[in-house]
């Protein structure tokens, strides 16, 4: 019935359903309630003004938290925010429960909103919706979790396969779609990225859908805001054009939700369901979070394999291969990046072919691990191998290579700020017909030997300072020849070093690795990869490694032969090895102790290799001490019809022949002759057409206890 009276202003019409209105000016952290308002929260029925902290004295705290989470879900949106809360007195109890509804005004210029709602006094929840309720927590709990368990496996995944693969099994409490799919965005359409649930093939409808097309991820990438669709009519009737495309499917709801990053819409999430959903502010609040930790993850794993494959084309480009096969000879090589961020470092390796049938091995390490290291790098190795193709002896080239790094690093730095740089290298020249290695070093590791019947030494060589450090350093050459199914190991620091380990236990892995390995050389190669760092294939063809302490680089080189890696190591009937010690480096008489212990490895008698080592340490000092020259020790073992002989003999170029001589108790000379006599089987001294040669011979005995 028509009356022709004015309606009641709205004050009365929501006191007169005993429902309060309230305004919060978030800037200013200030709520205004009017007198319904008021009286519902516990204050005195009258208009007043409280701040954000005191009105959230007034309500439990859980539902405080609800609170916020549904205003921003609704500032997102731009739709309203309805929330139940319980209202508690000054004694923590609950007085009543109360539901709010409000909409937010966002200023478009700040970002900044307010929010206009009511609040109204309503009744305990049903036994049926009380699971959901977010007043009895059990809702907010399995949500709160599921939500934990998702963040952390989305940020964990490292690639976008892994991050499609952790979102098609979230299992969302209480209305877990069946079937998902992510759109991205190329120039003005969209592209399917991923999907499941869906039959392979599926997507191609989908997968050049243009951006203004009436499609509700279309619209979501458009206007940055959700789509959520409660029903097939639904839609059929908001989106008529793309009905077609999704009705074969079956489901029954669907949410279209932005993937953003950084304000930027990069794409759209859509899950559908087999079941209607309601999509409550609850359920709203709940897909939003996980579009939001979807999009975080897949824009990670976006810049992560754009970095890979950056990386991976910069690491092929400064990796060489090995080139043709070498007559006689068999090499491998591996190369490992350390972990996080770039992952090309400061280690390279080389084979570089020479005049006359030679070859050259580099490897090298500069300092660092970052672009600059790799920069530094990929010049080095240029210029080593352009000194080197000149025809420049290993001496040569090093000192260089020295002079160039020394120039380049100066130059910058006296530009910029103070960051020299250096780099460690061991450079090779082989014959491969003779198994002639003329080794120069700077500053990094010395080369290990696996001998035919898989005894390990390290083999020492002369050195100089690292690259860099001095323009005018001197890099003295070391000769040794690798025999028969020998095999040299050549590497970087970061296979000695990582783990914990020193050079020293570093070096005794790699030693048990080398020993126990039976297999081809491409084999050993991995297994020394896998000793330090576990199962990998992240070798110089094949994908990048993650997680490494430091670079690694491997070169390994085998003169064919029984033992050569393509069979066990076998026991020949004789082994041996030489060393040369300088008349200039007279600490490396230890280095000659330590060589000949680990040549006698699996000698019988400790007290015998005991024996050797003083006996080796007498000789060659008394050859550094008394002569000119320096002493070449050969130490050669040979299976007899019993038992075993080691024979070390030490030469050097002098004419004069040691005297067995009587010393005093306080002599500091005349004991070694005397030692030799005492300890070795046989010896004997041996004149030369120019030096002289002295020798001894020990017969391998009987382990101490045996019978």
């Amino acid at each position: 019935m028509l009356t022709g009276e004015p309606l009641p202003a709205v004050g009365d019409v929501l006191s007169a359903l005993a429902t309060g209105l309230w305004r919060s000016d978030t800037e200013a952290g200030l709520v205004t309630l009017d007198a319904e308002a008021a009286r519902l929260i516990g204050l005195p029925p009258e208009p007043t003004k409280i701040t954000e902290g005191g009105i959230r004295a007034r309500f439990h705290p859980e539902d405080w938290i609800e609170v916020d989470g549904v205003v921003r879900l609704a500032v997102t949106e731009g739709t309203i925010a309805e929330v139940r809360m319980r209202v508690m007195d000054e004694r923590g109890r609950v007085v009543r429960l109360v539901r709010s509804r409000s909409k937010p005004i966002v200023d478009p210029v700040t970002g900044k909103y307010q929010l206009i709602g009511t609040l109204q006094e309503v009744s305990e929840p049903s036994p049926g919706t009380a699971a959901r309720s977010p007043v009895t927590g059990d809702w907010r709990r399995s949500r709160e979790a599921f939500l934990l368990d998702a963040g952390r496996a989305l940020a964990e995944a490292r690639s976008t396969e892994e991050v499609l693969r952790v979102a098609a099994g979230l299992s969302m409490p209480g209305f877990s779609p069946d079937g998902l799919a992510v759109f991205g965005v190329e120039a003005d359409r969209l592209t399917v990225i991923g999907h499941h649930g869906q039959k392979p093939g599926d997507e191609g409808p989908f997968t050049q859908i243009s951006l203004e097309m009436d499609y509700p991820a279309a619209e979501v990438v458009r206007t940055g805001r959700a789509v959520y669709i409660s029903s097939p009519a639904d839609y059929k009737s908001r989106h008529p054009a793309s009905w077609p495309l999704a009705e074969p499917f079956g489901r029954r709801s669907w949410a279209f939700l932005p993937l953003t990053v950084a304000g930027q819409t990069m794409g759209a999430w859509m899950a559908a369901f087999a079941n209607p959903v309601s999509f409550t502010p609850d359920e709203r609040s709940v897909l939003t979070t996980v579009a939001r930790m979807l999009a975080q993850a897949l824009s990670r794993a976006g810049t992560a394999e754009t970095e890979r494959e950056l990386t991976d084309g910069l690491q092929r480009s400064m990796m060489p291969t090995l080139g043709p096969e070498i007559p006689g000879m068999n090499v491998a090589a591996r190369y490992v990046p350390t972990g996080g961020g770039l992952q090309v470092g400061g280690d390279w390796y080389d084979l570089i072919p020479l005049p006359g049938g030679r070859f050259a091995l580099v490897i090298g390490d500069v300092q660092g691990h970052d672009v600059r290291a790799a920069g530094l790098m990929g010049q080095l190795r240029i210029a080593l191998r352009a000194y080197a193709s000149e025809g420049h002896r290993p001496d040569a080239v090093l000192a260089r290579v020295s002079r160039f790094l020394y120039g380049i690093t100066f130059a910058e730095d006296s530009e910029h700020s103070i960051d020299l740089r250096f780099a460690t290298c061991l450079y090779i020249e082989v014959d491969p017909a003779t198994g002639t290695l003329d080794i120069a070093r700077a500053g990094h590791p010395e080369p290990a030997v696996r001998m035919a019947d898989g005894t390990v030494l390290t083999r020492h060589t002369a050195g100089g300072l690292p690259l860099g450090i001095d323009p005018d350093a001197d890099y003295p050459t070391t000769r040794i020849t690798l025999e028969p199914g020998e095999t040299m190991l050549i590497c970087t620091d970061g296979l000695i070093e990582t783990g914990g380990h020193d050079l020293d236990t570093g070096w005794h892995r790699i030693r048990r690795i080398l020993e126990a390995h039976e297999g081809d050389l491409e084999a050993l190669a991995d297994a020394l990869v896998q000793g330090v760092h576990g199962p990998s294939s992240h070798h110089t063809p094949g994908p990048l490694a993650d997680r490494r302490e430091d670079d690694i680089a491997i070169l390994l080189l085998c003169r064919q032969g029984k033992g050569c890696g393509d069979t066990a190591p076998v026991r020949p009937s004789m082994r041996r090895t030489a060393l040369t010690v300088a008349q200039d480096e007279p600490d490396q008489v230890a280095g000659a102790r330590r060589h000949v212990r680990d040549f006698l490895h699996d000698w019988a008698r400790d007290d015998q290799v005991d024996s050797a080592v003083l006996l080796v340490s007498e000789v060659v000092t008394n050859v550094l001490v008394h002569t000119d020259a320096d002493a070449l020790l050969v130490a050669e073992v040979t299976d007899g019809q019993e038992r075993r002989r080691i024979r070390i003999e030490v030469t050097d170029a002098g004419d004069d022949l040691p005297h067995r001589r009587h010393p005093g108790e306080l002599a500091s000379f005349g004991r070694g002759l005397m030692l030799i006599e005492l300890l070795a089987d046989a010896w004997g001294v041996d004149p030369r057409g120019k030096g002289k040669s002295i020798w001894f011979e020990l017969y391998e005995a009987a382990p101490v206890g045996a019978r």
